[in-house]
């Protein structure tokens, strides 16, 4: 596994999250993320024993991206309670198929996980199990019918953009799960994780860190 690491220091450790790969273990039993930085860490600094890494968010497995993780306790429960509250700035980037109705916009959605069948769906707000989800979007270039959208979470649910986007006939390129109607099996999904900005735990100073897709297909349309 290749993970180009975007910035260390004692606290924090950001990385390029590859595709198609889940970020903790699960019963598919494929190689994650957490346990090989885990391992790296332990290789890098000569660490005797088991080495702590929190793993604080999460990103769905087909996407790719920055992520942070963090080195000690006392990083993770302040970030960790930094994006409870909502400080924490996280900014994607999409390919979806068509165009949205705006050019910008606020989408506010009530959605409810179906952990069965790992599907989430669009509720009404009084739905047991329902959690309100937000997120701004801009669209920045659209061609041969896509449109590449910048978003910025408010709300962090599971599989929340691509929910999302697809309720309002605009699924992510490349998405098996929301657009298998218009998407064709193998395609890549175009979801990236651009931007995580917020204030460092310890330092008490903003850090920003960003990663770009893939020069390829559909992303090198822009």
């Amino acid at each position: 596994m290749n993970v180009p690491i975007l910035y260390e220091d004692n606290h924090l450790l950001f990385v390029e999250k590859p595709v198609n790969i889940p970020v903790q273990e699960d019963r598919t039993n494929d190689q994650d993320l957490l346990t090989y930085l885990k391992e790296d860490l332990k290789i890098r600094y000569q660490k005797p024993g088991n080495v702590y890494l929190g793993l604080v968010h999460r990103l769905d497995r087909p996407v790719g991206g920055v992520m942070v993780f963090s080195k000690t306790s006392k990083s993770a429960s302040r970030l960790s309670d930094s994006i409870r509250r909502n400080d924490v700035e996280k900014r994607y980037l999409a390919v979806v198929r068509g165009r949205p109705a705006k050019k910008s916009g606020v989408l506010e959605d009530y959605l409810v996980k179906d952990r069965r069948q790992n599907i989430v769906y669009t509720a009404k707000p009084n739905q047991r199990n329902a959690k309100k989800a937000v997120l701004e979007y801009e669209v920045i270039g659209i061609k041969k019918g896509l449109s590449l959208l910048s978003i910025r979470l408010h709300t962090g649910r599971p599989h929340q953009i691509r929910v999302q986007m697809a309720s309002r006939n605009c699924p992510l390129y490349g998405d098996q799960k929301y657009g298998s109607k218009v998407n064709q099996p193998g395609q890549q999904i175009a979801l990236w994780s651009q931007t995580l900005a917020f204030e460092h735990p310890t330092k008490k100073e903003e850090i920003k860190i960003q990663s770009q897709p893939p020069n390829e297909y559909p992303w090198n349309l822009w």
